[in-house]
């Protein structure tokens, strides 16, 4: 009786452990199913130039969102250098597999090389067209075109962001630089790329559109 007894509790307790087992992979698996993926398609701005990878954008942003109890991944696919149209070849390639969102942010080089607006928006759409193809939510990030190009190119440039976001109906936060931009204390000495404390300042400032976007590839998962 006693050895029946034993044996019974040796299972009972063999038992409980495996069931806490399972469950905890469980849970594990349930979190990384709901991980979400943001990919930040841009240029320099976004890869982080002249930067330690852990204070350019996509990390600091990751991190902020983490902070504020999100399970995302941030993708950093910033090249440096790239014009809107650079960024266009290289999308396909660019996105991740798993990607549920997108954060574009494109057009500093652009205007930086005096393009035509036109241009620009061209590229911007297709861009969009593509991304709504394939049902990812989208949070354009404006820039505006340095004041030496004119009035008028200015003018032409920054509308091209507010007429696209109003087109496809994509979440929109107008000047990606704002907060940091012609603040010394946040810049690097080319007066064109934030420091890492000006990478949080422009974190702290989009977070809500961000959240926004996790909100919309949310929507796109239930549906």
């Amino acid at each position: 009786m006693k050895q029946a007894n034993v044996r019974l509790r040796f299972l009972g307790t063999f038992l409980a452990a495996l069931w806490i087992g399972v469950a905890c992979l469980s849970a594990v698996g349930h979190a990384e199913q709901d991980e979400t993926v943001i990919v930040a398609l841009g240029d320099s701005l976004t890869s982080g130039f002249g930067l330690p990878n852990n204070q350019a954008f996509p990390s600091q942003l990751e991190s902020a969102l983490k902070k504020r109890g999100h399970n995302v991944r941030v993708v950093n696919a910033g090249v440096s250098g790239d014009t809107t149209m650079a960024a266009l070849r290289r999308l396909d390639w660019a996105l991740d597999a798993e990607a549920d969102a997108v954060i574009v942010e494109l057009g500093g080089n652009d205007a930086l090389q005096g393009l035509p607006p036109e241009a620009t928006r061209a590229a911007l759409t297709e861009i969009l067209e593509r991304l709504q193809e394939r049902n990812l939510p989208v949070l354009l990030a404006g820039m505006e075109a340095p004041r030496n190009l004119g009035k008028e190119y200015v003018t032409a440039f920054s509308a091209i962001y507010r007429e696209l976001a109003a087109r496809y109906n994509v979440l929109l936060y107008p000047f990606f630089l704002e907060g940091a931009a012609l603040n010394s204390e946040l810049m690097q000495k080319d007066g064109i790329h934030p420091n890492g404390k000006g990478v949080t300042v422009i974190v702290d400032n989009i977070l809500p559109q961000v959240e926004a976007l996790l909100v919309s590839s949310q929507g796109n998962e239930d549906g």
